[in-house]
């Protein structure tokens, strides 16, 4: 089961030649449950064949005014009424142009018109042609329709060979923005931060101690913040993760910086997930030279890293605080004395010595742990486990309180 499981969407196709990395797109959504019509203009169909579309999301794809559906006069209006979403990548200069004008002249900006669900333009042209006053007149009056979000165009080498702003967003990143548009608001106003990956600790200038944290859920639940409306910040280890759409992403390495990094955020913000896997330890001396091989074995000699969370609970701090701990062999006990101990709103417990809930995997099997008690859900992949998260968190927040 993916995110948008059940969720009709309507995939606008027009003709830029952006228009076959829409397959990717397809597939993605798709993968994530998502029930997807194509809907192709006549250039787009020139671009990429429809079949290439139909053999991606199992549906015959309607074309410039649509097939037999259509001919009877109410395709627009069915999918109009019925679609979830609209997300129409590439969204051509010339498409833009005529769902700002309110046309009708082909089965996409029909059902655009017959519609009343949130719409998704991608951008797609060159950069002339973007920076157009037109065309920017065009964007203007459509970022007044309040269910309208647009994303990108993203800045690079165009397939005119051209450098500039012009090229449709990654479909990753509309996926993630689709994702978005379809998920509850509960978050919306809050500042939200997120602490991801392992640390290094610096034993010579080629060596470091860490663990094996890929930050997955820690990246999850910042992407998932950031869907739920929240202005979210990530501090983040070392991780070979792309960085969440629409999330500011700090990148730190030891210990010592992520805690100086979350110090500074901390105070300002209304949540704080702290998923990293923080080091308890670190070299009290690193060498300066890189330690060369010996007969004998290599001493270090180590001091405590700072317990960031302990921290936080000694201050008078408004953040309402998470924190995960990975266990192996009883979490929940585990996570019932860290909760009392550093003064936590809930603690976030699984097993990782489970093949499916360690580290490194999509999924995992975690116990929610408060003052109330703990909550086992079942085996559920991160993304999932991060949204079940947070609508527990929203309930535990405190009315808003003004901006500081």
């Amino acid at each position: 089961m993916g995110l948008l499981d059940g969720k009709l969407i309507v995939l606008g196709v027009s003709g830029g030649i952006a228009a076959y990395r829409a397959c990717e797109l397809a597939r993605l959504l798709g993968k994530d449950g998502a029930r997807v019509q194509v809907v192709m203009t006549e250039a787009g169909a020139e671009l990429v064949g429809p079949l290439s579309f139909q053999a991606l999301t199992g549906r015959p794809v309607e074309v410039g005014r649509g097939g037999v559906t259509a001919a009877a006069g109410m395709a627009h209006i069915d999918l109009g009424r019925d679609a979830d979403l609209i997300l129409v990548a590439p969204a051509t200069a010339n498409t833009l142009a005529k769902i700002a004008a309110g046309m009708a002249d082909n089965l996409l900006t029909s059902t655009i018109l017959a519609s009343t669900c949130p719409i998704l333009l991608a951008p797609a042209m060159n950069t002339r042609m973007w920076q157009n006053r037109l065309t920017q007149a065009n964007v203007s009056l459509l970022a007044q329709v309040e269910r309208m979000v647009m994303v990108g165009p993203a800045e690079g080498e165009l397939a005119c060979g051209e450098q500039g702003p012009g090229r449709m967003e990654e479909p990753t990143v509309l996926w993630q923005a689709a994702r978005a548009c379809l998920s509850p608001k509960d978050l919306a106003g809050r500042r939200v931060v997120v602490t991801a990956g392992p640390t290094r600790e610096r034993l010579d200038p080629v060596r470091f101690l860490s663990n094996r944290s890929s930050g997955k859920m820690g990246y999850a639940l910042a992407a998932a913040a950031a869907r739920r409306g929240a202005d979210v910040k990530l501090i983040s280890g070392p991780t070979a993760l792309d960085f969440p759409w629409a999330v500011r992403t700090e990148l730190v390495e030891s210990a010592a910086q992520m805690a100086r990094a979350v110090g500074r955020d901390a105070a300002k913000c209304d949540l704080l997930l702290m998923a990293a896997a923080v080091a308890d330890y670190t070299p009290r001396k690193p060498a300066k030279q890189k330690i060369k091989k010996g007969d004998g074995g290599l001493g270090v000699d180590w001091k405590r890293t700072q317990d960031i969370l302990a921290a936080l609970g000694r201050k008078k701090n408004p953040a309402l605080r998470v924190g995960f701990a990975a266990e192996t062999g009883h979490p929940v006990e585990a996570a019932g004395k860290k909760l009392r101990a550093k003064k936590l709103a809930m603690v976030v417990a699984n097993d990782v010595s489970l093949p499916d809930a360690g580290f490194g995997v999509d999924t995992n099997r975690v116990h929610l742990v408060t003052k109330d008690g703990s909550e086992e859900l079942p085996l559920l992949s991160k993304d999932e486990v991060a949204d079940l998260i947070l609508s527990r968190v929203a309930k535990m927040l405190p009315a808003r309180r003004a901006r500081r």
